[in-house]
């Protein structure tokens, strides 16, 4: 049986690249913006490390990116926080979702599991808040894959190319 592999990625494979890539490059914003004000030496080396493997894993990862990068002049948001910021409330509601549904798994006293579903459920609802308050400003265009891959590059290039 001969199983030549394709010259691109698979789906599943470009889904997981971008919530890797998202994830990374939202974290290495925070990180740069956080670094200034950091005051111990030992947690400035820290952050450093970790400014420094977040770059590293984002600029190999969209190596396999199947678009390219838009010029700058295209991109007229660049100094517009606002997608960071909504980024980073999705990706919060998100991780909130996946840790009530862990923590639930783990409940073994029913009022506690009554109060975390009620919560759960809550955080569910502010999520497609999030979502839809960015699909709607094509922050988070997820029908229209290039586009999602494009979005990824550019937050990807914003937060390497951000100073600390």
């Amino acid at each position: 049986m001969d199983h030549q592999q394709p010259n691109h990625l698979a789906w599943h494979e470009t889904l997981e690249i971008h919530e890797l890539v998202a994830f990374q490059a939202i974290g290495l914003m925070k990180c740069k913006k956080t670094y200034s004000d950091i005051t111990d030496p030992a947690l400035k080396d820290l952050y450093k490390e970790a400014i420094e493997g977040l770059s590293a894993n984002i600029r190999e990862l969209i190596m396999f990116y199947p678009v390219t990068a838009r010029s700058e002049d295209e991109d007229d948001s660049r100094n517009d926080e606002t997608p960071f910021y909504a980024g980073d409330l999705l990706v919060f509601m998100k991780t909130s979702v996946r840790n009530y549904a862990i923590a639930i798994t783990e409940t073994a006293t029913p009022a506690l599991r009554d109060v975390l579903k009620l919560q759960l459920m809550a955080v569910i609802n502010l999520h497609a808040k999030v979502f839809y308050y960015m699909y709607g400003k094509s922050y988070y265009p997820s029908y229209d894959l290039d586009k999602l891959l494009q979005n990824d590059i550019n937050l990807a290039s914003k937060a390497l190319n951000q100073s600390l």
